[in-house]
């Protein structure tokens, strides 16, 4: 079968390979608890693969690992906001301008549905005008990003974890399309590379331990479907307690 055929659980072979590696590695790095589809304290992403290095009196050391083995996946999660609404602010005021032109150009577009010509509404997507739909298609495309495509920029923002690294393929492997401040894990022959550091973002201590904790719950929950163990059981033997 394809390599890429998605599991039962709608996960490719190659994520899954890419996810067994992260741990591998991490690891040998010394994060010694690790897990899968952990979900994260104070934002609603879940990271691919989580880990936790103990390091003296301090609290430790946590890592998030997000596994990308397509460009548009990468992409997808990866919009810089800034950039994003400023580029949004632009193609808006242009937008403004082509309406204004063909509100002048075209005055049968009027709706008509009110005694002011300056409150009805226009119809422009009737003239097929193609800068118009360029313009209109490009706002939506930046609407969408903005509203859930920030994956990457908010994991950092809400400082949820010490580190972050991408892992991907070597043929995905494109040093401008990588998040910033993350670091990358290129896949070649089978092992992962360190080909670009991540940067140290601080979390307090109380913030480490909620991490180490959803590391716990998440490997409980990989252990209970591995061993079989449903909630319902957990319910019934908790009550016979």
């Amino acid at each position: 079968m394809d390599a890429q055929l998605t599991s039962k659980r709608g996960e490719t072979e190659t994520h899954r390979r890419l996810k067994r590696l992260a741990v591998l590695w991490a690891q040998a790095q010394g994060y010694s608890a690790c897990a899968a589809e952990v979900s994260l304290p104070r934002c609603r992403y879940r990271a691919d693969v989580a880990g936790y290095r103990a390091r003296g009196a301090d609290g430790g050391v946590t890592a998030i690992f997000e596994c990308k083995q397509v460009l548009s996946d990468l992409r997808r999660d990866n919009c810089h906001t800034a950039a994003a609404r400023e580029r949004l602010q632009t193609v808006n005021r242009r937008r403004e301008i082509l309406e204004k032109h063909l509100r002048v150009h075209y005055p049968t577009l009027r709706g008509g549905e009110t005694l002011f010509p300056e409150f009805d509404s226009h119809d422009f997507a009737a003239i097929e005008h193609h800068a118009y739909r360029r313009v209109v298609s490009e706002l939506s495309a930046l609407q969408k990003r903005l509203k859930g495509a920030t994956k990457f920029e908010s994991l950092t923002r809400y400082r949820c974890a010490n580190l972050f690294f991408l892992v991907v393929p070597n043929e995905l492997y494109r040093e401008p399309e990588l998040p910033l401040g993350w670091g990358a894990l290129v896949e070649c022959d089978g092992a992962l590379t360190l080909r670009r550091k991540p940067v140290w973002h601080d979390s307090s201590a109380d913030q480490r331990l909620r991490f180490l904790q959803r590391i716990a719950v998440a490997g409980t929950r990989q252990l209970n479907r591995l061993l079989e163990i449903d909630f319902e059981e957990v319910q019934t033997l908790r009550q016979r307690l």
